[in-house]
């Protein structure tokens, strides 16, 4: 089986071979994968090398916090990827995306305003959980919409922090 994972704005094929194997963009890799909690904390082991992490899965994204910083990771199968690939002509670009909270955290910052025009991958949100810091970023350019947060709020997973446009 063929998947894509786009982490941020990096996109990796995988195969799944049937013996268990798994090659990323062509390449062998030896990966072991286990759930510590049951629920969003993991152990990944890739080519020997131990990583640990929080995943949740939040609108059809994976929101995986590993080693302070914060990745959106979006998975597609190859049925999945040829609907996105046949429906993409019919999504207008003032198409609005929300920005929610991945996890419960502290609000630090919101840097943009209703109406400001932002590029992709510009900070729009700080939002600080189990002690980090995480820059949530715009996905594309376009103009903040609404702003549902200010600094000190506290937020649980999956409010709705900024809309773009």
């Amino acid at each position: 089986m063929r998947y894509t994972a786009t982490v941020n704005d990096r996109t990796f094929t995988i195969d799944i071979l049937p013996d268990g194997k798994l090659l990323v963009d062509g390449k062998p890799r030896d990966v072991d994968f286990l759930s510590l909690d049951n629920k969003t904390l993991y152990s990944l082991l890739v080519d020997n090398t131990s990583y640990e992490g929080l995943v949740e899965k939040v609108d059809g994204l994976y929101q995986v916090l590993l080693w302070g910083a914060l990745y959106s990771v979006r998975v597609m199968d190859e049925r999945e990827q040829r609907l996105a690939k046949s429906s993409a002509a019919f999504v207008p670009d003032d198409v609005e995306i929300v920005i929610r909270a991945p996890m419960p955290g502290l609000i630090l910052s919101v840097p943009v305003e209703p109406g400001q025009a932002v590029e992709a991958g510009q900070t729009l949100v700080i939002l600080e959980s189990m002690k980090m810091e995480n820059e949530l970023k715009a996905p594309r350019a376009g103009r903040v919409h609404m702003v549902y947060v200010k600094a000190g709020d506290s937020v649980e997973q999956a409010k709705k922090l900024v809309s773009v446009i």
